[in-house]
């Protein structure tokens, strides 16, 4: 009986002990809203230094149990509002109470952002302008800049030319503005702006930029934004500034960061194997074909390709010494191609310096990168003959002729047959194509606010873009590909420099009694641009000439602007920004050298207006509009205006007696030729809801291109060549962009962002001749393989610039093409040039963006994709190879396109090449 009661004793105890814990501790509840009395759904109540804590609910209440009795900081947090912390107290069994008011943080909303010449708060921004920094960088193998973006900016496409080591990207903003000019935005890097002329031994000028060094990019997309860069704003601007130093007195801060990846080639053309060709030329072919058919199974196209490999070290070092911020930067690279032989190796450095003199009263910005490329380049040819050349031949033969590889040869000379494809590996290995460039960008700012009148700063910038490249080119004479020359022995050599010289003054001031704010700019640039390309002759291996060098290459052209923008804000509601840019260019005749670019925005903010403040969904409602005049120069020629002559090539020497001599060729040119401008007109919506943990922007744009520089035939007899560029027609642009963000988690270690972007643009030329010309086609383009002078696109007015102009192929009926017979489109019986017709085109309907942000304490993680819809492609592979008859030619065999098998083509007419059955979707999700 006793060892019963003490059993229950036991049982009680232990079930009291926790029971009285638990009344001993404590309880902390309240509420968390915003400086308006509205609740903070989803804030965050944290315990510093631990785990326990709690989310608000609906209506901003949160309670946390089971508190152990002493003295705890507790912070309360929300996306958008400034963070609180408070030391409370709690005694057993206790239950605190503590509401928290949570301010708005206008840091958020007051962000500086940089918009040329100057930087204006975020919240006061009236133009169409997307802000991405270095959190929402995208990352991965990133080697030029550009990538950095890629799917992040809604009416930005971002397409990688190719797949080389440091290749450049096809960048759009809002759609091209041109047909002959660049469609390239204006890129400005720390305040200089670079021009888009590559380099000789350079894939692409801005991969010599380490995207390491970047802080952020500010991409001005409509004119009202970029109309203060005047004649080179039409296509959009993108800003680009570097990372800083850290102020006085901030500790040293290294960095360094490793990054590894490897690529391969996940799918390649679809050519036939050796079994394949084989069957097929026992079906359709000739004894004499059979009888040059090997034995071997070569995958060419896995010959040329390999698994690349890439890696990058970056070391950036932060600080501030005696006034002078300062951040050091270095960067090496290593990306190999997929394509075997393709390198880049990238060392790059960077300095910035952030000093203050005279009591702060003067600012100055120091920013250099240097940059030295080696490059190692690929014969790209190769790809080409790896998707014709026969498969039945093996790589290499049991002979040192032609290096050992497998050639064809023509049988009454033993030499290589001038008609055949060139070995693939042949191609590869026998060239050595090196190229080393360096790039120094580095500017100077200064920026003084007046002691006596502090509302007043004065800034000049001065800058430079200087780069220089050198190459070499070398053939064996034993190639296959220079048998006939003897090898080949190139040099080149290319400088070119940019110069700025910039000042501006800038007025700021708050009118309180008149409530506004003004901010004013004025100033003047000039820049010079220079480039030059000495003139080398190319040898063969025994140092004989085969081409001569020619005339040296320099150029060079400057620009002259004013400008002026005004900025002006009324009772924190209404908004108002205008520029005024004149410039002038050397590129152009004296009585067409200056340029007016006008623009306006206006902007109300909606949410601070009286009727909002019940409205606690809305958190924030901007509506905007604006309209600009912008202009775009970049057209490739520095002399348009002025009356040129080239050397004539070699199918048009002189015959004098034995010997023949290049003539002087005039070029054709227009004295009036000026600049193209683009009207640009946009309307836009920035909003935020739930206290901004929804936000997003719609824009609707039209931009008309005027003045558009086309290259048009002149009429026969002209005294020079049949061409000539020169301002004829017009074009349209309209498009909606809609961008969405979502911030999913938000907790004081915790973050999820989600976003998204959508893009629709629809392309147009309206006008394409001086005089309305009912009988023209348009201007044919895109010139393909096979056939002669085939073009299979157009400039034609009424559809998208580059639009595919085709044959509309008859198909059986069980839907297969048939083989040279083409639709009568006029119905007039006879099939001709009338019978084609415009359809589909390579630009997308829309292109999307959706990404992913998580950060967890110090961890990150995300994703990134983006797609394109409603793009075609010509597919010139299946056009040129697709066919029977492509396999033979004199001597030689090549392969054939899996196609052939759907298709049993036999002979392809020249309405083949130019059939609608080669155009293929290009839609893509990356």
């Amino acid at each position: 009986m006793s060892n019963c009661l003490k059993l229950l004793g036991m049982i009680a105890f232990i079930a009291i002990v926790p029971i009285s814990m638990l009344a001993q501790q404590a309880t902390l509840t309240g509420q968390v809203v915003d400086d308006k009395g509205l609740p903070l759904v989803g804030s965050s109540i944290l315990f510093e230094g631990s785990s326990k804590g709690t989310m608000a609910d609906i209506d901003g209440n949160y309670t946390i149990n089971n508190i152990e009795p002493g003295t705890y900081v507790i912070n309360f947090s929300f996306i958008g509002f400034r963070p609180q912390s408070k030391s409370v107290t709690f005694a057993a069994g206790q239950t605190v109470t503590q509401n928290i008011t949570l301010e708005t943080d206008a840091m958020l909303l007051k962000e500086s952002v940089v918009i040329g010449y100057g930087t204006v708060n975020s919240e006061d921004l009236t133009g169409s302008t997307k802000v991405v920094t270095a959190k929402d960088f995208s990352s991965g193998n990133v080697t030029t800049p550009e990538q950095l973006i890629s799917g992040k900016v809604s009416g930005v496409q971002i397409t990688q030319n190719d797949g080389a080591p440091g290749s450049g990207s096809r960048i759009r903003i809002r759609g091209g503005t041109s047909i002959n000019a660049s469609n390239d935005p204006l890129i400005v890097i720390d305040g200089v702006p670079l021009d888009n002329e590559g380099i000789s031994g350079s894939a692409n000028p801005l991969n010599l930029i380490n995207p390491n060094d970047i802080e952020s990019f500010v991409v001005l997309k409509d004119a009202s934004a970029a109309a203060i860069y005047g004649s080179r704003g039409a296509n959009g601007v993108i800003l680009i500034t570097t990372k800083r130093g850290s102020a006085e007195g901030a500790p040293l801060s290294i960095n360094i960061q490793q990054g590894l990846s490897l690529g391969q080639v996940t799918r390649t053309v679809d050519m036939m194997t050796a079994s394949e060709l084989q069957a097929a030329i026992e079906e359709h072919g000739t004894e004499d074909q059979l009888a040059l058919l090997g034995t071997a199974d070569t995958d060419w196209q896995n010959e040329v390709f390999r698994n690349s490999f890439i890696s990058e070290t970056n070391l950036g070092i932060t600080g501030g010494v005696k006034r002078i911020p300062y951040r050091l930067s270095l960067g090496y690279k290593m990306e190999q191609g997929v394509l075997d032989l393709h390198k880049l190796n990238r060392t790059a450095v960077g300095l910035n310096l952030s000093p203050k003199f005279l009591q702060d009263h003067l600012s100055v910005e120091v920013n250099t990168k240097f940059s030295h490329t080696d490059n190692v380049f690929a014969d790209q040819g190769s790809i080409g003959s790896a998707v014709s050349f026969d498969p039945t031949q093996t790589p290499l033969t049991d002979s040192d002729e032609y290096g050992g590889y497998y050639e064809w040869l023509n049988p009454n000379t033993g030499l290589p047959n001038i008609l055949a494809g060139r070995n693939p590996l042949g191609l590869l290995y026998q060239k050595d194509d090196f190229s080393d460039v360096n790039r120094f960008i580095g500017n100077v700012k200064a920026d003084l606010e007046l002691p006596f009148y502090p509302e007043l700063h004065a800034v000049i910038n001065v800058g430079t873009d200087i780069a220089n490249s050198s190459g070499t080119v070398d053939i064996p004479a034993e190639a296959a590909s220079q048998f006939v020359n003897g090898g080949e022995s190139r040099y080149y050599e290319a400088t070119k420099s940019n110069r700025l010289l910039e000042t501006y003054i800038n007025y700021k001031k708050s009118y309180e009694e008149l409530r506004s704010d003004v901010d004013f700019t004025a100033g003047y640039s000039f820049q010079h641009w220079e480039r030059e390309n000495p003139a080398f002759p190319t040898l063969n291996q025994d140092g004989d000439t085969i081409t001569p060098a020619g005339i040296p290459f320099h150029t060079e052209n400057i620009l002259i602007s004013f400008y002026g923008r005004l900025l002006y804000d009324f009772d924190d509601r209404f908004l108002l920004t205008t520029t005024l840019r004149r410039d002038g260019s050397s590129r152009f005749a004296p009585e067409n050298r200056w340029g007016l670019f006008p623009s306006a925005a206006l902007a109300w903010r909606v949410t601070e207006e009286k009727f909002m403040e019940n409205v606690d969904i809305v958190s924030y409602l901007k509506v905007r509009g604006g309209y600009g005049i912008t202009g775009q120069q970049d057209i490739g020629n520095d002399y348009p205006y002025l009356a040129n002559y080239q050397t004539s090539t070699p199918t048009a020497y002189y015959q004098l007696g034995d010997e023949f001599y290049s003539l002087l060729r005039p070029d054709g040119f227009d004295y009036n030729i000026k600049w193209e401008e683009t009207t640009s007109t946009n309307i836009g919506i920035d909003f935020g809801f739930a206290n901004d943990r929804v936000f997003g922007s719609f824009d609707y744009y039209i931009k008309n291109t005027d003045d558009l520089l086309a290259i048009v035939d002149v009429p026969a007899g002209a005294n020079f060549k049949n061409e000539i560029l020169t301002n004829v027609g017009s074009m349209t642009n309209k498009g909606f962009e809609v961008e969405l963000s979502v911030v999913a988690v938000s907790k004081e270690e915790t973050e999820l962002t989600v976003g998204a972007n959508l893009t629709m643009n629809r392309n147009e030329i309206t006008k394409l001749t001086q005089v309305q010309d009912s009988s023209s086609i348009g201007i044919l383009v895109g010139g393909i393989n096979g056939g002669i002078g085939n073009n299979i696109q157009i400039h034609a007015v009424g559809s998208p610039t580059n639009s595919f102009y085709v044959y509309e192929q008859a198909y059986d009926a069980s839907g297969n093409p048939i083989e040279g017979e083409f639709v009568d489109r006029n119905g007039d019986g006879v099939l001709n040039e009338q019978d084609r017709y415009i359809h589909e085109k390579p630009a997308p309907d829309a292109f999307v963006g959706f990404y992913t942000n998580l950060t967890h304490k110090k961890w990150s993680a995300g994703f990134n994709v983006r797609a394109e819809l409603g793009r075609y492609v010509y597919n010139n592979v299946v056009s040129e190879r697709g066919w029977f008859n492509s396999i033979p030619a004199e001597n030689h065999i090549n392969n054939l396109h899996s196609a052939f098998n759907t298709t049993q083509f036999i002979t392809s007419s020249p309405e083949q090449f130019l059939s609608d059955y080669y155009l293929e979707k290009a839609n893509f999700f990356r």
